[in-house]
Order: structure tokens, then C-alpha cells, then sequence
């Protein structure tokens, strides 16, 4: 049998099929899709619900990195909005909790920089609204609110004695603060000064500050504690009295006899000059 370079014609012909078969299955239909003429479609021929169906394809990969994409849950708003004058249901029109809208109400906001930091306006809603607020400048804003102020809201509050409703009509405090502060109010026996109202959770700095120039305190709403008559249990109910100071002082008054002036329960080793100062306005002897 003859060789060519070392093979039989056996083993040439087999080669030949061999690279046929690699030729037909790998190379060919790439040959043919490369020479083949797709057949074009004009847009201009195709139907309107063609046309969408087209876009909403060439959209969909896009959509992901979009603010408002289709299962955004927030809306954009209908219209130019001052966020500061924004009602709870407004709020919640555009895609917030209840609970968030409540939050957003209690915000005086006077620039996007403001709205940003609500924790409760995520990146999403703030991308979508940014563009759609506008604000009023402030000696502006308070101009306006002098103009348009019924007599109502003009009288300062009494923190001391304002009913629930009465709180409420305080601007940036909802049912929630007015609750609160209610509560905190009972504790100790009325307020003597803002600064009580910060152990309230979420009232800050710049919330008291608004508060302050729509209420005061009247001291003389003070409900107070008479060390003469009043039991260890009775003072131990005040915020500022532990018990050990409630029992302290029951046990001077029962040495001393009675108290002849609210100095005396300095003697107490328990009372400091820093609690007796809190302590006074609430202390009487009678």
C-alpha cells in the first residue's frame, strides 16, 4: 500500500472527511448568517400598538436604572409644590406611609437641603420630586403668614394647660407631640421650662425653637407637692425623686417635726444643689 509522507491514502481520505464535517458544523452557518441579507422592516409600515410594543422592548433593560421605574411606588407630583405648606394626604398621594406623611408635616422645610434631610424621603422620592418644589423666601414666607393669620392662631399656647386639640394647632405638632407632651406634662406636674420638652423622643433643637414662639409656660399651673402631707410613695411619683429620696426626706420631716420652708429639705445628704434648683417649683410647705 502506498504512503504519502507517512500516510496511507486511508488515512488522507479520512482526514479530508474528517475536516469536512469540522467545516460544515462550525464554520458554515456562521458563513451563511455573515452573506445572508436580513430582510428589513420600516418602522414608518408598522402599526401604533407595533411601535409600542418596539419601544417597551428597547426600554426594558434601561428601566432598572430609572427613579421611576414600573414598580416605583412613588408618583410624580402633579404640579409645582411649596413641601413646607404639603398636607399629610398630599404626602401620602405621592406614595408615603401615613406614619411618613405625619413625620414630613412636623418638618419646617425651607430648601431641597432641608427635604433631603427627612429620613423618612429616600433617594428615590427625592430624585423624583427635586425638580417640582419651590420654596418662598423666608422674610416673605413670614409676611404672608402675618397677612393671612387668623386671631385664633395668632395667641400663644400654655403648654401648662392647652387641651390636646388646643396642642395641635401648633405648627409642627401633631397628635403625636401633643400626646407626648400631655403626657410628660402630667409627670411631672407641669413644665417650668422648654428644655423638659427635648426628653420627648424626636424633639430636637430646631423643633423647639419653633414651638417656643407659638406657646409659653405659665408657672402658676403648677401642680405641686406638699413635703409636709406627702407620702414616700407620693414623692417617689415625681420624675426628679428617687425613692431613696423620697424616704429620705419623709424620715428628716418626721425628725425636724414638720418642714417650716422648702429650704430645709436641703439637709437631706440626698439633695443636691443641682436637684434642689429642678425640685423647687415643685415643692410647697403648707
Amino acid at each position: 500500500m502506498s504512503t504519502t509522507a507517512g500516510f496511507t491514502k486511508s488515512n488522507l481520505r479520512g482526514s479530508f472527511i474528517l475536516l469536512g464535517i469540522v467545516i460544515i458544523v462550525f464554520i458554515l452557518p456562521d458563513l451563511i448568517h455573515y452573506y445572508s441579507t436580513e430582510e428589513s422592516i420600516s418602522f414608518q409600515e408598522l402599526s401604533p400598538e407595533e411601535k409600542n410594543a418596539i419601544r417597551k422592548l428597547k426600554n426594558k433593560d434601561r428601566s432598572q436604572y430609572s427613579f421611576r421605574g414600573e414598580d416605583s411606588r412613588y408618583l410624580t407630583p402633579p404640579e409645582k409644590f411649596n413641601p413646607d405648606e404639603y398636607t399629610a394626604e398630599q404626602w401620602m398621594a405621592l406614595g408615603l406611609s401615613q406614619k411618613q406623611a405625619n413625620v414630613l408635616v412636623k418638618w419646617h422645610i425651607n430648601s431641597n437641603e432641608d427635604l433631603k434631610k427627612v429620613f423618612v424621603v429616600s433617594d428615590e422620592l427625592y430624585e423624583l420630586i427635586k425638580d417640582s418644589t419651590y420654596y418662598v423666601p423666608r422674610v416673605q414666607y413670614e409676611r404672608t403668614i402675618a397677612a393671612t393669620e387668623t386671631p385664633r392662631l395668632q395667641k400663644r399656647i400654655d403648654l401648662n394647660s392647652a387641651s390636646k386639640e388646643e396642642l395641635m394647632e401648633i405648627k409642627g405638632v401633631g397628635e403625636y407631640f401633643a400626646k407626648h407632651i400631655i403626657w410628660k406634662r402630667e409627670k411631672y406636674g407641669g413644665f417650668i421650662n422648654f428644655d423638659q420638652l427635648k426628653e420627648i423622643k424626636n424633639v430636637d433643637d430646631q423643633k423647639l425653637e419653633q414651638w417656643k414662639s407659638q406657646t409659653y409656660i405659665d408657672e402658676k399651673q403648677l401642680r405641686k407637692l406638699n413635703v409636709n402631707t406627702a407620702t414616700a410613695e407620693e414623692l417617689q411619683a415625681h420624675p426628679y425623686i428617687s425613692w431613696n429620696l423620697a424616704n429620705s426626706l419623709v424620715k428628716l420631716r418626721s425628725q425636724i417635726g414638720r418642714y417650716s420652708k422648702i429650704e430645709e429639705v436641703k439637709k437631706s445628704v440626698l439633695m443636691t444643689d443641682e436637684l434642689y434648683e429642678k425640685l423647687k417649683y415643685y415643692l410647697v410647705v403648707e
